[in-house]
């Protein structure tokens, strides 16, 4: 009795299943592909805490670190139905800039503590409490405990807490201090699509995950968030950013 090899092959929609390991919490995925993929759980864990710092001082960078996270937290809080709290202690935070990310204003409840302390109070009694749907902080100094006790109410309420490391010197990487973050991201801004005509074309980012639990680091260049939060590979870039692999210094455009 003949039996058609076909029938042996997995369907890709299982091979994925195989490779994806399970899991027993809920996932936020990018909906990218290049991203989603490299994920150890095809995206971001939703209750956990995930970091993000800007690769130099330069506005440029901490703005595209702003944004990514801004389009992370517009993703969720569409899906959630709930506000997203926006902690900082400073007072620079552009709100036309948010909306274009997917952020408006009417969907985002803004606190500034005092200092770094205060903040990470006013993140935890948010999260415990209930209200957002994520939490989006900007902080200097932040220790291993703390990030340990946000990474254990933010896994607790399943909401993400999502951490803007800013330097506190020009030659200093946050992402060089230890951190219990189950990802870690570095953001910096990439040479945009040049257009037929003059004008400003969509922004585009170097995007690098330094670390995560239970998967490999890898960058590759997207372009920035739409009004929706969503990043998207730039298509002539599409198989080339596929293959970024490793923990990448400078932009292989």
């Amino acid at each position: 009795m003949s039996v058609a090899l076909e029938s042996f092959a997995p369907t890709l929609a299982q091979l994925r299943t195989i490779a994806t390991p399970a899991t027993d919490y809920r996932v936020l995925p990018f909906g990218v592909e290049e991203i989603d993929n490299r994920l150890g759980a095809g995206g971001l864990r939703a209750g956990a805490l995930h970091e993000a710092s800007a690769r130099s001082v330069t506005m440029v960078d901490d703005a595209a670190t702003t944004l990514f996270l801004a389009g992370i937290a517009a993703r969720e809080a569409a899906g959630a139905g709930g506000p997203v709290l926006w902690a900082s202690c400073r007072s620079d935070l552009y709100a036309p800039g948010l909306a274009q990310a997917g952020l408006p204003s009417s969907s985002v409840i803004f606190a500034q503590p005092k200092d770094d302390a205060a903040l990470l109070a006013v993140i935890e009694d948010a999260v415990r409490d209930g209200t957002p749907s994520v939490v989006v902080a900007e902080a200097t100094r932040v220790s291993m405990v703390a990030t340990r006790r946000l990474q254990l109410v933010a896994a607790e309420a399943d909401m993400p807490v999502l951490l803007l490391r800013r330097r506190r010197a020009r030659d200093q990487d946050p992402l060089d201090e230890p951190s219990a973050a189950w990802t870690r991201w570095r953001i910096g801004a990439a040479p945009s699509e040049r257009l037929s005509v003059a004008g400003v074309g969509r922004s585009r980012w170097l995007v690098e995950l330094a670390r995560q639990r239970g998967g490999a680091s890898f960058s590759l260049i997207v372009e920035g968030s739409d009004e929706t939060g969503r990043l998207a590979v730039p298509a002539e870039l599409g198989h080339r950013a596929a293959e970024t692999v490793g923990t990448a210094r400078i932009a292989a455009a």
